[in-house]
């Protein structure tokens, strides 16, 4: 049974995920007061077996105390959770907040969910990532423009984060798998739901490279309520949010806004005067919101936030062997590689003169780069490269 919680990628015993849903899934209990009480009584078991005085002292009332105190003894949630910790097997895990395979990006929002629901691989979760959404009416041209986004985001080494809707986010992912590289799929529904159901092969194809995401329980069904909590999921795994076609009133937007509320960055894709579906993306340009027409734009716009989680995800796949990091790297085995990293050298360097140097059209430019710094071989800073 593949749990993780606590113990960070080990398993976890059922007992101790049994008490994160039976808290995650109480009502009333907001996931930011689920914070304050694990920030109080360290972990779910502790904050079941607090005193009832002391739940109190913290702003739950009498009765969402005693709830919280006997909710192990829920007959319906003990079904639920019953019905969750079957569910998990080698390729399906339940990750809680304080588990190290949690995202770092998702945690630091102001409400994380408690846990969530991960069919696929965990791993994919870690990955550097944007989310592009739009239209589920989506024209041609939106189509187009998302496939040429996505497939160039994931050459330069990024995951594709969507919410599996039909239009725009169905073109992101199928883009993204199309192109070799990982995308992750947050779910309105529950993660044993395809909703719609004409994804069925897409959602396979998404488990098979990538991950599909839901805090919702198994069996959630469709509901309208379950969309704004899903789209804060996608902006907060993310470190930015493309907006490929989106009408005045859209749940896109809801993204949008969603995301500048977690202090991602959010990009908008212009398109024609005369398509109604991207007056959503003009509004938001004409708001300040940064207007995209390429893979390299939106890597370039990112910068710094870019190679600061490059920098966490490189120390968690190189790892440290006893406690002392890999001193030096063997030379790229790529030949491509091998021209960049000598073309950077040891002291700072601007794209423009690493496009001189190299003489490589810039889209494979920001590829290589985007690897090297994956691997820990260059750093991004100020508008620079460099050899570490």
């Amino acid at each position: 049974m593949a749990l993780r919680g606590s113990s960070g990628g080990h398993p976890m015993s059922p007992e101790s995920l049994a008490a994160w849903l039976a808290l995650g899934w109480l009502r009333g209990l907001t996931p930011s007061t689920l914070r304050l009480l694990l920030a109080t009584f360290g972990s779910p078991g502790g904050i079941i077996g607090a005193d009832s005085r002391q739940l109190q002292e913290l702003g739950l009332s009498a009765e969402l105390s005693a709830r919280v105190k006997g909710c192990l003894d829920d007959v319906s949630l003990r079904a639920e959770i019953d019905r969750a910790l079957a569910w998990c097997g080698h390729d399906r895990h339940i990750v809680t907040l304080d588990s190290e395979t949690y995202p770092d990006l998702l945690r630091q929002i102001d409400d994380p969910p408690p846990f969530l629901f991960v069919r696929g691989s965990v791993a994919a979760l870690q990955l550097p990532q944007i989310a592009m959404v739009g239209s589920r009416r989506s024209s041609v041209d939106g189509r187009e423009a998302a496939a040429n986004l996505a497939s160039g985001l994931v050459r330069a080494g990024l995951a594709i984060c969507s919410g599996m809707a039909a239009g725009i986010d169905s073109v992101a992912h199928q883009a993204a798998l199309g192109a070799g590289g990982s995308t992750v799929a947050v779910l309105g529904t529950g993660v044993d739901v395809v909703y719609p159901q004409g994804n069925a092969e897409l959602a396979r194809e998404v488990a098979a490279n990538g991950a599909l995401v839901s805090e919702l329980p198994l069996g959630a069904r469709p509901l309208a309520g379950h969309f704004p909590r899903r789209n804060r999921i996608i902006s907060g795994l993310s470190l930015g949010v493309v907006i490929v076609e989106a009408a005045l009133r859209s749940g896109t937007l809801i993204t949008a806004r969603l995301a500048m509320e977690q202090n991602r960055e959010v990009f908008a894709v212009p398109g024609s005067i005369r398509n109604p579906l991207v007056r959503g993306c003009h509004s938001l340009i004409r708001e300040g919101v940064t207007l995209v027409e390429s893979a390299e734009q939106v890597i370039e716009q990112l910068g710094g936030l870019l190679a600061f989680q490059l920098q966490a995800f490189q120390l968690q796949a190189r790892g440290c062997a006893g406690g002392v990091e890999q001193d030096a790297l063997d030379d790229p085995a790529d030949p491509g590689q091998r021209t960049v990293l000598e073309a950077v050298g040891f002291d700072p360097v601007s794209m423009d003169v690493l496009t001189l140097r190299t003489g490589l059209a810039v889209e494979h430019l920001h590829s290589l780069l985007l690897t090297l710094e994956l691997e820990g071989r260059i750093r991004y800073s100020a508008g620079c490269y460099q050899r570490v």
